[in-house]
This record gives C-alpha cells, sequence and structure tokens, in this order.
C-alpha cells in the first residue's frame, strides 16, 4: 500500500483544513458541472429530460432516435485517407461494423411518415482495437448553432406559449435554414438511399502530425427515388425497417464514405453551417451493410454511438456538440440500461 505522506497520530488542525478545503473544492465544482449552483446552465440531464414527451420517456429506449434497427457490415479502407489521418481504420482493409438506422424521435413506435429524421450509427473496430463510433443524420445541416439554442429550441416546442417559437427563431435565424431542407427535400421510401452526415467538424492528424479539419459523409449506391410522406404513411407505420430488412437480404447495400476538407477559414465550432460545394472531398471507404437484426436482441442495442469515442489520428475540433453529445448520450445510455426490464430482450435473445 502507498505510504500516507502525514505521519501517524491526529492529524494537525492545519492540515485538516487542507483537507477540507481539497473536498470542498471537488464539491463544487463538481456542483458546477451538474448545474446545482447556476439553475440557467444547461446540463445532460436538463437536455435528456428535455426530449421526453409529455408522457415521459419510453423506458428501456434511447431518449432520441429511440426507433431503429440494428445491422453488420463491414467497412472497406481503399488507402486515400492515410494521407489525412494516421489512424488504422484507413490502411487498406476490411473492418467489421455495427449500426443501427434509426428516425430522430423519442418514440420507438412512432409512425415513418411522421418523423422528418433519419439517422445511422456505426461503430468500425480495426484490429489495433481503437473504435470510431459516429452518429449521423440525412440533414444537410444541423438545426441549430450551439448546444444552447438546441435545448432552448426543445423548450420552445414544448412551451405552451403560442409565441414561444417565434421567439426562438427571431434568437436564432439560422433555424430558418434547416426548416427550409425539412420543407423542400424529397423524402424517401428507405434507409438506403439516403444520404448520413456527421454535420459536426473533427480534426484529422496525419503521420506528421498536421491536422486537417474535415467532415463525413455516407454517400449512398441506391440512387434516391422521391416518395410523399401521404404514400410512404400508406405502407404501413414500419414500412422503413421491413423495406431495409428485405433489402439487405437480397443484396448488400454500400455507401461510400466521403472527406470533406475545411479551407482556411470555414466554420468548425457551428454545424448550423454548411461548408461551400466547391471544397475538395477525398473518398475513403465503403461501408456495406450485410445483415439486418431488431433491435430487441441485436447487436447495436447496448451500443453508446457516442461521437468522442475516436482512434488515434481523429479528435474533436473546437465544435461544442460532439462533448455535450457524449454527456446526453452516457446519460441516456445509463438510464435505459437501468430500466431494461421494461424493454427486455426475447427468450431466444436473453440465451446469447
Amino acid at each position: 500500500m502507498p505510504q500516507s505522506p502525514f505521519p501517524p497520530g491526529p492529524l494537525p488542525v492545519a492540515r485538516l483544513a487542507i483537507i477540507a478545503a481539497v473536498v470542498g473544492v471537488v464539491a463544487v465544482a463538481f456542483a458546477y458541472t451538474a448545474g446545482w449552483l447556476s439553475p440557467h446552465r444547461i446540463t445532460p440531464a436538463k437536455v435528456v429530460a428535455a426530449l421526453a414527451p409529455p408522457g415521459g420517456p419510453a423506458l428501456g429506449h434511447r431518449r432520441n432516435h429511440a426507433k431503429g434497427i440494428c445491422f453488420t457490415g463491414t467497412f472497406a479502407a481503399n488507402g486515400n485517407g492515410s494521407a489525412l489521418s494516421k489512424a488504422q481504420v484507413f490502411v487498406p482493409g476490411q473492418y467489421p461494423v455495427v449500426g443501427r438506422f434509426n428516425l430522430g424521435t423519442a418514440d420507438p413506435n412512432a409512425a415513418d411518415a411522421m418523423v422528418r429524421i433519419r439517422g445511422l450509427g456505426i461503430r468500425i473496430t480495426p484490429p489495433d482495437g481503437q473504435e470510431w463510433r459516429s452518429a449521423m443524420i440525412d440533414a444537410p445541416i444541423f438545426p441549430v448553432s450551439t448546444p444552447q439554442a438546441f435545448y432552448e429550441l426543445l423548450t420552445a416546442s414544448a412551451s405552451k406559449d403560442p409565441d414561444a417559437m417565434k421567439k426562438f427563431i427571431g434568437a436564432h435565424p439560422g433555424f430558418l435554414a434547416f426548416v427550409g431542407w425539412a420543407k423542400s427535400a424529397p423524402w424517401t421510401a428507405s434507409y438506403a438511399e439516403e444520404r448520413y452526415n456527421s454535420l459536426d467538424s473533427f480534426l484529422f492528424i496525419d503521420g506528421d502530425g498536421a491536422r486537417h479539419p474535415i467532415r463525413w459523409s455516407l454517400v449512398p449506391a441506391a440512387q434516391p427515388v422521391p416518395i410523399t410522406p401521404d404514400e410512404l404513411a400508406k405502407r404501413g407505420p414500419d414500412f422503413l425497417e421491413q423495406e431495409i430488412t428485405q433489402r439487405v437480404a437480397a443484396a448488400p447495400q454500400r455507401w461510400s464514405m466521403v472527406i470533406t476538407v475545411a479551407n482556411p477559414g470555414d466554420p468548425t465550432a457551428d454545424p448550423n453551417q454548411a461548408w461551400p460545394a466547391d471544397r475538395r472531398t477525398v473518398e475513403v471507404g465503403t461501408l456495406a451493410v450485410q445483415q439486418i437484426e431488431p433491435e430487441r436482441d441485436g447487436p447495436c442495442r447496448d451500443i453508446n454511438y457516442d461521437p468522442t469515442v475516436l482512434p488515434a489520428g481523429i479528435t474533436t475540433s473546437d465544435d461544442p456538440f460532439p462533448s455535450a453529445r457524449s454527456a446526453a448520450y452516457s446519460r441516456s445510455y445509463n438510464s435505459r440500461t437501468a430500466e431494461a426490464s421494461y424493454y427486455p430482450r426475447t427468450e431466444t435473445g436473453a440465451k446469447q
């Protein structure tokens, strides 16, 4: 056992005071982090609570993107990414992936046609064990610029004040760009036809230590076929899960991973701002989805798609969202795993 720095016997009053002061500082820091001393400061608990529908969260499920389905497959790196990042995941080869298609809703029973945002989470595991986790959505920009604004959006949308959203948009006009996309962008009838975007900016670190601000996207090989929400609704509330299951059973579905490299001056701290279309892009590999499994017993069920789980060669930028998302995801994960009895595995799944 390590030896105490203090001699045996009663501690002098001065030393007791020092210990008390240290404990006090730690307690104050913890209280500040938890938001206890700053009631207007957002915390993971506040954000996660604000995501819940009026009737409360769906126990045992993710607090957002609650409706989803698992998949397994591979990421085939072509080697092009190694010029930007020293991460092993870009060395030519095939690496296992566990992923999840999902809808941006807190309701695991929501009808597909009622949810505008579709998402994709992936965990890539190269031989060195340094996982790369990512959670992407099909929108080209995030609704707001900061975590504080996101919390304000959640509270405004749930407010009984008829002017709440008007006031929110007045304070955050960038939200209108997202609304424009949501209203005008075509819907599709398949997860396989969507492009999924990181939106957040990250840094790739190459073998010489140079840092490259980047964003990434998964671009589908399948040709998008537009469909109206009304037509999608006619196909059933769970059509997207049924369709992707059948499509993958017939043949693996593929996406090209495309890295977009920022120019000097491009905004890296604001996912509400898109980068110009002429920025340099590098195709670094292909995601192949090879098998679909229901989430209840599937391999993605207990994965937290924390965007800060990154291999050496990739790190966060000045974008505040990844760390905020990480904290909220952790809160959600701890809650839903503690509530597993409300969403039990099937008898077959429990034996696996």
